[in-house]
Formats: structure tokens, C-alpha cells, sequence
């Protein structure tokens, strides 16, 4: 009896884990039965029926990093590069996933090459290391429609690095190191022109501040020169007034003849003083009746002086 108890314990127990199922969170599990798909089982507990269904396929739907090996691409100036890269994928479609392909992975893996070698073929050096961006997108597109009949969507694909030869390397090193120094030399001749531009500029400013000063001085000098002609013109015309009014005034006639005889006597003295030769009138008459008139007005004028007096 003990016997068919425990038998009867086994049994029933086959029987409830074949019948009872506990798919956890984010996983698909594809049932067949009796070897044709029969359902797809969602996240929590399910029932089958013992030894008629089965779990043929178990899917994550999470997303999937698939790690693309590395491999040799020609581009279009034939040049070697070493590319590789990174997929990521999703299960969409558990039952396509499981019956579209016999390993999905395997085939993704591979059209993400063919598809990468097809992509850069098309491009010269220069360009893929530009247009990275553009290489993922013509990747991710063709594999995206190729993997739909397997029930996978193709979310994105990163190169990871682009290795071209060692030769290409230094020859690219070069051409940068040229570039650079191209560059450093045009902005030297930059600094240098603006430097040029800025000297000339100061300097035409400066002229410019100098030519102003100059002509500012010029109107002063003038201004001032034209203010003393006319102070003098106004002093001299004063004088000549004052002298006509006295030569109305009584005994001015005689006033100037003698202020004259003494300018002549004056004069004749300052030549005799700063010159060693004899300077002496050719009219001698003319200078001593020119000195006997000074001297008459002179009296005259002491006498009129006494008299007032």
C-alpha cells in the first residue's frame, strides 16, 4: 500500500507541473501541442494539459544588447577599416521568433555584417568616420525589415570603433599635423594684418588729432595777429587824432617843428654812435638853419613857459 501511495504522491505531482505554469515578468513561452503551436503564455500562472501540451520556446522581451564581431570593410578608395559594433534588439513576436527563423540571433548577427560591409562600401575614407550616424541608420533600417518574419525589431546598431591601417593611421596623423599648422599660420598672418590695420588706423587718427590742432592753432595766431593790427591801427589812429587836435590847439604848429628838429638831431646822433664813418649833409646850410629853428622854437617855448609862470 505504501508502495502505491508514493506512486500515486509522483504522479500527481508530474501531473501538476506539467499543468501549472508560472511565467515570470517581461518573458513570453511558446506552447505546442502535440508538436503544433498550440499558444503563447503571458507573465503569471498557466494551466496545460499533461503530456498533450509542452513549452517549445521560452523569449525574454526585454531588449537585448547583441555584440557584432569585428570584420574587414573595404570603402569606396579602397581602404581596409576594421569595424565593429553593437545591436540591440527586441522580441516582438514570440511565435515568429520561434518558428521565422531557426536562430534568430545567429541571423541578425550576420545581416548586420553583410549590411555594414554593403553600407561603407559605398563611402570613401573620410566619410565614415563623418557619417557614423548615417551608417547606423542604413544598418538598423535593413535589419529592421529583414527581422520583421522573425518576429524581432531592430531598435538601434552603434559602431564601436573603425581601425584603418597602420599606414593609413600616420598618413592621416600627417595630414592633421598640416592642417594644424596651416591654421596657425593663417592666424598668424591674421594677428598680423589686424595689427597693420590697427597701427595704420591709430596713425591716421593721430594725423588727423594733429592736423586738427594745427589748424586750431592757425585760426588762434590768426585771430590774435588780426586783434593786434587792429589794436594798433586803433592806437595809431587815437595818436593821429590827438595830434591834429593839437596842432588846432595855439603853438602846436611850433610844437611839432621843434618835436621834429629833435627826432632829426636825435637821429643823426644815433647814426654818428653805431657807425665809425662821417656822415655829413650835403646841404650843411639846410642842417644849421634846421637846428637855429629848434633852438628858436625851443626858447620860445622856455620864454612862454617863464612868462606863464
Amino acid at each position: 500500500m505504501e508502495i502505491i501511495a508514493i506512486v500515486l504522491l509522483v504522479i500527481a505531482v508530474v501531473f501538476v507541473v506539467r499543468t501549472l505554469k508560472v511565467v515570470p515578468q517581461q518573458n513570453a513561452w511558446v506552447v505546442e501541442r502535440l508538436g503544433k503551436y498550440n499558444a503563447t503564455l503571458t507573465p503569471g500562472l498557466n494551466f496545460l494539459v499533461p503530456f498533450v501540451d509542452r513549452v517549445a520556446y521560452k523569449h525574454s522581451l526585454k531588449e537585448i544588447p547583441l555584440d557584432v564581431p569585428s570584420q574587414v570593410c573595404i570603402t569606396k578608395d579602397n581602404t581596409q577599416l576594421t569595424v565593429d559594433g553593437i545591436l540591440y534588439f527586441q522580441v516582438t513576436d514570440p511565435m515568429r521568433a520561434s518558428y521565422g527563423s531557426s536562430n534568430y540571433i545567429v541571423a541578425i548577427t550576420q545581416l548586420a555584417q553583410t549590411t555594414l560591409r554593403s553600407v561603407i562600401g559605398k563611402m570613401e575614407l573620410d566619410k565614415t568616420f563623418e557619417e557614423r550616424d548615417a551608417i547606423n541608420a542604413a544598418v538598423v533600417n535593413a535589419l529592421d525589415e529583414a527581422a520583421a518574419n522573425w518576429g524581432v525589431k531592430v531598435l538601434r546598431y552603434e559602431i564601436k570603433d573603425l581601425a584603418p591601417p597602420a599606414e593609413i593611421l600616420r598618413s592621416m596623423q600627417a595630414q592633421i599635423t598640416a592642417e594644424r599648422e596651416k591654421r596657425a599660420l593663417i592666424a598668424a598672418s591674421e594677428g598680423r594684418r589686424q595689427e597693420q590695420i590697427n597701427i595704420a588706423t591709430g596713425e591716421r587718427e593721430a594725423n588727423i588729432a594733429r592736423s586738427e590742432g594745427e589748424k586750431q592753432a592757425d585760426i588762434n595766431r590768426a585771430q590774435g595777429e588780426a586783434a593786434a593790427i587792429v589794436a594798433v591801427a586803433d592806437a595809431t589812429a587815437e595818436a593821429i587824432r590827438k595830434i591834429a587836435s593839437a596842432l588846432r590847439e595855439p603853438g602846436g604848429p611850433e610844437a611839432v617843428q621843434l618835436k621834429v628838429a629833435e627826432k632829426a638831431v636825435d637821429a643823426f646822433g644815433q647814426l654818428a654812435k653805431v657807425n665809425n664813418t662821417m656822415i655829413v649833409p650835403g646841404n650843411l646850410s639846410e642842417v644849421s638853419g634846421l637846428v637855429a629853428s629848434a633852438m628858436a622854437l625851443f626858447k620860445s617855448a622856455d620864454i612862454g613857459g617863464k612868462n606863464l609862470g
